[in-house]
């Protein structure tokens, strides 16, 4: 619950973790299952997390083109309404709204690992700075440094393409 965050999706990956482990290690003598279990389970949260942040990243960079009236709103359907608004766009509309998303995605590529990270536990997963320095195993001040880092980088790297957001 607490690395997912949810109760559903805790017990999603609980209830994936035994059937992993019932499917794959049935064979095992009992004294066994309790650590295999542990592992499995741990990368089923694993795996979930990383699936939360690409939607999650997604997501976020697509509300950028959203109109801001409706914050309840889901970002992909908004997205899917935009569309045919888009279609009555401009080419170069589409074009440049193109090319701002892979700009973006290009530069917190190029963020350095313990950057990236940081940046999207604390702005994409919105975690706070405790929960970000225990995911990442690293002090609250190291958070702070490295979210200040990443944000700096970013604003100047996209400012210098003349993107600002």
């Amino acid at each position: 619950m607490y690395a997912l965050r949810t109760d559903e999706a805790a017990l999603d990956a609980v209830q994936d973790a035994m059937l992993k482990l019932s499917v794959s290690y049935a064979d095992r003598p009992p004294a066994e299952l309790p650590l295999l279990f542990q592992r499995i389970l741990q990368n089923v949260i694993y795996d979930a997390l990383r699936r939360q942040k690409v939607r999650n990243a997604w997501t976020t960079l697509l509300s950028s083109f959203t109109s801001g009236a409706d914050d309840d709103s889901d970002p992909l359907d908004t997205l899917t309404a935009d569309s045919d608004a888009a279609h009555a766009g401009t080419p170069h509309a589409q074009f440049e709204r193109a090319r701002m998303m892979a700009a973006i995605e290009r530069e917190i590529a190029r963020l350095p690992n313990r950057q990236r990270e940081a940046f999207l536990l604390r702005y994409w997963e919105e975690m706070d700075i405790s929960e970000t320095a225990a995911a990442m195993g690293c002090s609250e001040g190291s958070v702070k440094t490295h979210c200040s880092r990443a944000t700096q980088t970013l604003a100047a790297a996209l400012k210098a393409k003349g993107i600002v957001l």
